[in-house]
């Protein structure tokens, strides 16, 4: 059973960082790309940040260049998002996808595995 664990999560002060994990278990996803999206409450799954299959191109929302890394351990089969300098407005669900396409796409419908979401909640 393929299944994507984000983990990581937590309530953190305006302007600190944390770091958010997503393992995959059930089969390798190194050759898939991988991507990071978050859901406020109210509104629209949105892109956040993408990897290539081998970490080579980045892609990322305009709303967190700068303040956020994404990363990738082939070898654990695991993606990471570094959030730094976070804001009230990061707060959402964070969740991780795994898509079997050549490139990163930014779109949810280009991927094909989901996790189950992980709650960032940034306080003022």
């Amino acid at each position: 059973q393929v299944q994507l664990v984000e983990s990581g999560g937590g309530l953190v002060q305006a302007g600190g960082p944390l770091r958010l994990s997503c393992a995959a278990s059930g089969r390798t996803f190194s050759s898939y790309a991988r991507g990071w999206f978050r859901q406020a409450p109210g509104k629209e799954r949105e892109f956040v940040a993408a990897i290539s299959w081998s970490g080579g191109s980045t892609y990322y929302a305009d709303s967190v260049k700068g303040r956020f890394t994404i990363s990738r351990d082939n070898a654990k089969n695991t993606v990471y998002l570094q959030m730094n300098s976070l804001k009230p407005e990061d707060t959402a669900v964070y969740y991780c996808a795994a898509s079997s396409r050549d490139y990163a796409p930014i779109r949810p419908i280009r991927y094909d595995y989901w996790g189950q979401g992980t709650q960032v909640t940034v306080s003022s």
